[in-house]
């Protein structure tokens, strides 16, 4: 059973950083692409950043310059750096991983910045 631990959120002073961490568990070979959502009270659930087996990375305009993801392919760990942080990055952060063509997702872990 694949399963995915978020860790490091919590509340942050703008300006500020945080870094989030997600583990996979339940895999046997090292997912495609693993990456980071977030959603905003009553908004979507919008890309932040996401990184390939091959540690090609993609970011969201929005937090492109800011953020920065990685990922360690012996630990299935994927990390995401998030540095000048913004009110407007408030959100719930959910890891997601694609593993043998399916999609997998964290429980979330919320991320507060203060004005």
């Amino acid at each position: 059973q694949v399963q995915l631990v978020e860790s490091g959120g919590g509340l942050v002073q703008a300006g500020g950083s945080l870094g989030l961490s997600c583990a996979a568990s339940g895999i046997i070979f090292s997912p495609s692409t693993m990456g980071w959502y977030r959603q905003a009270p009553g908004k979507q659930r919008d890309l932040v950043a996401t990184i390939t087996s091959g540690f090609s990375p993609n970011y969201a305009d929005s937090v492109k310059g800011r953020f920065t993801i990685s990922r360690d392919n012996a630990k299935n760990t994927v990390y995401l750096q998030m540095n000048s942080l913004k009110p407007e990055d408030t959100a719930v952060y959910y890891c997601n991983i694609i593993y043998r063509g399916m999609n997998y997702w964290g429980k979330g872990t919320l991320v507060t910045v203060s004005s």
